[in-house]
């Protein structure tokens, strides 16, 4: 990393080595002017002590709902395809066509799927007349496996992404040419990648996008990027950035702060979190407004490379002025581990999960403890509201060749259960998914896993090769026992507006079908790379009753969520769920 910068660590290693080793896990831990340290303040941080997993996974009974159907199966793995044509590095579910978008890096030139006939081949060099007829990007039907290969200019090498009101996926960033670049392409069968490259102010690799409560796009970050900036209408170019105190300060000898996490608070404020430190940003006033309390343990951040969720938010009916909001935080490594790592020395990855309500009038983190330790993971929320924490290794960090052991099997997380009692790991699969692995939900109910590679270029004669093979993975509530329990979406709108009441009919022969045990959840689907699953959201909704509608069918009162603060406009997975079992998704789209 920087020389300057790691004369500034050794230095601050030895002095705080001087007054004490016990205070910190490792030295250096800049701080925000004010900033409520929560290693120094006991009220800042509770640690759960550790508790033994097994069996079944968390309490009986969710807040305010009946219980939940027990089961001791560990989910299922199915290989879905052999070769996904591109290594996914980056992925996204495209809306309505129900077919998901994998990218690479086009610096490479290479990868296991060529562009179809007639689609021009991308001239790398006109002087020499070199070209590339690979294509970097596909997409993949995520129910019969189809793949359609795309043709993409830029570089899109550690970028970022989301998707508009409309569906459109916008990509950001990348390496080189490409890291100013923004990318757009429709949710339609046969729509193509149209992109601008000066439409970014700062070059923008390994940066974060989230959406704003007008559907808008906000950029934070990137290597060598200490600001944010506002994401421009298509075929425009921004030209203004802010700076941020808080990258500057994070910026640590490894960085540890790229890819930062961004989650948009139900106050319409942005929750960014960088390193080891968090704030919460006004996008009107561009103006910090509040400062949590350090994380402490380590770095969570690329090349730390935790993972993070928003954890879902539960309306009502009427829902309170103030709607809480908890982030949770997982896994990571010490602030070294990076340096380390190329040294050949691959420490253990943290094993801690950490939440905060950042709506709290005095917010602090409450640490459990996984199963195993955990880095380069993905976070994942499933239709029935629990966690998936799946991918990644127990040792090293991100980075070529700097990730160890492989984690194969996932842990499920139950966020409403009793605390000690969260966690529960699950079936393993045989499959390596280190670097550059992706993880994302989908309307089956299954989890689509892919990518791996943690090579510069396409390699296969090497430890962990590139990994082309995709994969399925089935939570334990697809049980094939809990079958008669899956309620199935009748009818529900195609489109709803902000406070809107509405209906969603369902078919599901069972008798004790309450408005405590049926309920309705809305999923925002993620741009995902890196271990960050960006704009990943869900909703579960109030449910003002539950009423037979003849036959094995009942028809559920609900509300469309208050505002853009809460649920930005765009589309959603709709999941009807009965006792923790969801149905199929069912896209609906906030107007």
């Amino acid at each position: 990393m920087r020389a300057s910068t790691r004369v500034i660590w050794t230095v601050s290693v030895l002095m705080l080595a001087a007054v004490s080793d016990a205070i910190f896990p490792l030295p250096f831990l800049p701080f925000l002017p004010g900033f409520n340290n929560g290693i120094h303040d006991n009220d800042a941080v509770e640690v759960a002590k550790p508790v033994a997993t097994g069996g079944k996974a968390g309490g009986k009974r969710r807040s305010g709902g009946a219980p939940e159907a027990q089961t001791n199966w560990p989910g299922k793995w199915e290989l879905f395809l052999e070769n996904s044509g591109v290594s996914a590095m980056h992925a996204g579910l495209m809306p309505l066509i129900n077919q998901v978008q994998f990218y690479d890096a086009t610096i490479w030139r290479i990868s296991k799927i060529k562009l179809p006939p007639g689609v021009p081949c991308h001239v790398v060099n006109a002087k020499t007349n070199k070209i590339d007829c690979w294509a970097h990007s596909v997409l993949i039907d995520v129910n019969n496996g189809a793949i359609k290969p795309l043709s993409l200019a830029t570089d899109t090498w550690c970028s970022s992404g989301g998707l508009t009101v409309n569906g459109t996926m916008v990509s950001t960033g990348g390496y080189g040419g490409g890291a100013n670049t923004a990318r757009y392409l429709a949710a339609c069968p046969n729509c193509q990648w149209h992109e601008y490259p000066q439409a970014l102010a700062a070059k923008r690799w390994y940066s974060t996008q989230a959406t704003l409560p007008d559907g808008k796009f906000f950029i934070i970050g990137g290597r060598d990027a200490m600001n944010y900036e506002y994401i421009p209408e298509e075929g425009q170019n921004n030209k203004k950035i802010y700076d941020s105190l808080l990258l500057k300060q994070t910026d640590d000898p490894e960085e540890n702060n790229l890819y930062p996490f961004v989650w948009l608070n139900t106050d319409g404020n942005l929750f960014i979190f960088a390193n080891n430190r968090s704030i919460l940003l006004s996008p009107k006033t561009n103006q910090v407004i509040k400062e949590f309390p350090q994380l402490p343990g380590g770095s969570r951040n690329y090349p730390g490379s935790g993972s993070s969720a928003l954890l879902p938010i539960h309306l009502y009916m009427k829902n309170p002025k103030v709607i809480p909001a908890e982030v949770l935080v997982c896994g990571g490594t010490r602030h070294d581990a990076y340096y380390r790592a190329s040294k050949k020395v691959f420490e253990p990855a943290l094993q801690d999960c950490a939440r905060i309500r950042i709506n709290s009038a005095k917010p602090r983190w409450k640490i459990e403890t996984m199963p195993t330790p955990r880095v380069m993971s993905d976070t994942v929320i499933l239709p029935n509201g629990d966690i998936l924490l799946v991918n990644g290794g127990k040792r090293g960090c991100s980075g070529w060749g700097y990730g160890k052991d492989p984690n194969f099997a996932p842990t499920l997380y139950k966020p409403r259960a009793a605390r000690g009692k969260r966690f529960r790991e699950l079936a393993a699969t045989n499959i390596p998914r280190m670097y550059h692995s992706i993880a994302i939900a989908i309307p089956d109910g299954k989890v689509l896993v892919a990518g791996s590679n943690t090579n510069d270029g396409y390699k296969y004669n090497v430890e962990f090769p590139t990994e082309l093979r995709v994969e399925k993975f089935s939570p334990p509530y697809l049980d094939p026992a809990l079958a008669t329990l899956r309620p199935k979406i009748a009818t529900s709108p195609k489109q709803i507006r902000y406070g809107q009441n509405f209906n969603v009919k369902v078919n599901l022969n069972q008798k004790d079908v309450t408005k405590q045990s049926l309920k309705l959840t809305m999923l925002a689907p993620s741009f995902t790379t890196h271990s960050i699953s960006m704009n990943m959201r869900m909703l579960l909704l109030g449910v003002g009753g539950v009423n037979p509608a003849g036959g094995a069918s009942f028809e559920i009162q609900t509300v469309a969520p208050p505002s853009g603060n809460v649920a930005p406009p765009g589309y959603y997975l709709l999941f009807a769920v009965y006792r923790g079992v969801p149905s199929t998704g069912e896209w609906i789209q906030i107007v």
